[in-house]
């Protein structure tokens, strides 16, 4: 694939629809190295999906069915946002730990909700069961190349803004964010990706030398809880080299609460991992590493202000 070209593309298909997000430089985290972060968690619907979200229903024509997708909660919400959005019909799978406030967002967007007992892979099968019965659309969260081309296009923004960094941290749930980075990126510029040691799809993948199925907890597993990673994501990681750094829930949370206090940014778990690596120490840069980081998912559950 041309994935350059095809970033390209989806960031102008998509530019009428989407916020060009913050970023900001010359953060204080206690390190003397240089840090930027780039606020995605101010994106429609709390979270970058909308990006890959719009793209999959721009470029492709959409049926009378409308679409369908399965979601932790976030993809769901920027599903059912861009289908309203576009004058579609969408029908979004979550399971039952997608919590009462990302559920409570689809329910905003106008989407017809259903709520599966189980993890996110037991709603990605209902999601797949009603794509065969009805005709709708898939929008796969992470591993479809028109979600990762439209995810790539904050890698070209942030480059856009003025990015310079040696090293950039993205949190990694099913792949599909940090699979736009490094298809957008290529071996320009280093990626980490971050995970909750309870749910490390990626890490799991480039142990075994293939995707396999992980056991997903914990306090951002809503988000960053796929239990297979993408077969996309895990290749562009074999190609680039891109490597995974593992953190505990108290490290995330204690970020969480760090973005809060020091900057009054509300972010979820998800949204606070990529920051929670540097800040704890579980991602030790070298002397002068310059460091850029993705602050990516604001909904919070529960909703502090419900």
């Amino acid at each position: 694939m041309d994935w350059m070209s095809d970033i390209h593309a989806a960031a102008s298909r998509i530019q009428p629809f989407i916020r060009r997000t913050p970023m900001i430089t010359g953060i204080d985290i206690g390190l003397r190295n240089p840090v930027s972060l780039k606020f995605e968690q101010m994106q429609h619907t709390g979270s970058f999906k909308a990006r890959g979200a719009f793209n999959t229903l721009l470029a492709h024509p959409v049926p009378k069915a409308g679409v369908v997708a399965a979601s932790g909660g976030n993809h769901g919400a920027a599903v059912a946002f861009a289908a309203s959005q576009l004058g579609h019909r969408a029908n979004i799978f979550v399971p039952e730990m997608a919590g009462p406030a990302k559920i409570d967002l689809i329910r905003r967007a106008g989407a017809d909700l259903h709520i599966v007992p189980g993890a996110y892979a037991n709603a990605l099968e209902a999601a797949q069961t009603f794509e065969a019965e009805t005709g709708a659309m898939q929008v796969h969260a992470y591993d479809a190349p028109a979600t990762v081309a439209g995810q790539g296009s904050l890698a070209l923004e942030w480059e856009d803004q003025g990015l310079d960094c040696d090293t950039v941290l993205i949190a990694v749930g099913g792949g599909g964010l940090i699979a736009g980075a490094m298809a957008w990126m290529g071996d320009r510029g280093r990626i980490v990706g971050v995970e909750p040691r309870d749910s490390c799809a990626l890490h799991a993948a480039q142990d075994a030398g293939t995707p396999v199925d992980v056991d997903v907890s914990g306090v951002a597993a809503n988000a960053l809880g796929a239990r297979r990673i993408g077969q996309i994501c895990f290749d562009l990681a074999q190609k680039t080299g891109t490597q995974v750094t593992l953190v505990d829930d108290k490290e995330i949370t204690a970020a969480q609460k760090w973005l809060w206090q020091s900057l009054r940014q509300l972010v979820e778990p998800a949204g606070a991992a990529a920051l929670a690596a540097v800040m704890s120490g579980a991602y030790v840069p070298e002397e002068d590493e310059r460091l850029a980081i993705l602050i990516c998912g604001a909904n919070l559950a529960p909703d502090p202000f419900v």
